[in-house]
């Protein structure tokens, strides 16, 4: 299964097109666009695929209840947790369960996040952590990137930017 991943367009829908696009050709089940700007990925819902969404944590609709802010998906028989932040947020509603609450009792095994607009894939306590970094055209953290996850025996994540060039690859084991 091959999941594409996004965060943090900031209104570039032409980035978000784009980085869609090259996520049908890689041929994946999900793309999923974690905030900044939620509304962003209205242009996706035409695509032949599962599309999920979170808000950002400072997207107006973060503070609808309708909406979540948090969702937790099974993929592949993962757990993935997908969400605009890893930690707590003081945007945060009440009822929202927190990042910490499902890495600290393992419920997940992935998490999603955006939010810091640099990208990165790493183990943290058992748990794969990606953050596909932002689809800004400038940004001070770096250049515009997107990630592909491609989940078999392993999962491959990969870094993408806007040339299609790989930043970074690595495999992991859960």
């Amino acid at each position: 299964m091959r999941i594409g991943v996004m965060s943090d367009s900031h209104g570039n829908i032409d980035y978000v097109r784009q980085a869609a696009e090259y996520m049908m050709e890689a041929e994946v089940e999900y793309i999923v666009h974690l905030g900044d700007d939620y509304y962003d990925a209205r242009i996706l819902d035409i695509l032949p695929v599962d599309v999920i969404k979170v808000p950002g944590v400072y997207d107006a609709v973060y503070k609808d209840v309708s909406v979540p802010n948090r969702l937790v998906k099974d993929m592949a028989g993962l757990k993935v947790l997908i969400t605009h932040t890893k930690d707590s947020h003081r945007n945060d509603l009440p009822h929202d369960k927190m990042p910490e609450e499902f890495i600290a009792g393992r419920q997940v095994d992935i998490v999603l996040f955006g939010h810091s607009h640099s990208f990165s894939a790493k183990m943290e306590s058992g748990i794969l952590m990606v953050n596909p970094g932002h689809l800004r055209t400038e940004d001070k953290k770096g250049e515009a990137t997107f990630a592909l996850l491609d989940i078999s025996k392993d999962i491959t994540v990969t870094i993408l930017n806007m040339k299609q060039e790989v930043k970074l690859e690595s495999s992991f084991q859960l």
